[in-house]
């Protein structure tokens, strides 16, 4: 098995909720996971094998990422395969991508690109 020359997953799940209280305190205390990132509006919790990160929002389900190195260039591509942009903001960065089996990333820049 190889890895993907162009998409390799980060460590970071992120999930949206509007009852974010209620989440920040299921994870850091029912959990007991450490929180690795704290601010108003998004905690991240270290589970061991990924960081889970909750936002204050819309409720969705959780979202992996993968990193590229181009991800306008990729985002193109892979709506011309039948992927959706489900939500994109380039100031945080965020480019949510369906793809035709219901799984959402997000595409986030690899540190290794140019």
């Amino acid at each position: 098995m190889t890895v993907s020359d162009v998409f390799q997953s980060s460590r970071d799940v992120i999930i949206c909720t509007d009852a974010f209280d209620e989440a920040v305190t299921f994870y850091g205390t029912v959990l007991g996971l450490p929180v690795t990132h704290h601010s108003p509006t998004l905690m991240g919790f270290e589970t061991g094998a990924f960081t889970l990160y909750v936002e204050k929002g819309t409720k969705h389900g959780p979202v992996f990422e993968f990193l590229v190195p181009d991800v306008q260039a990729e985002k193109h591509r892979l709506v011309a395969t039948g992927c959706t942009v489900q939500e994109e903001d380039a100031s945080i960065p965020r480019c949510y991508i369906r793809d035709p089996f219901g799984l959402v990333f997000n595409l986030g820049q690899s540190r290794s690109a140019k």
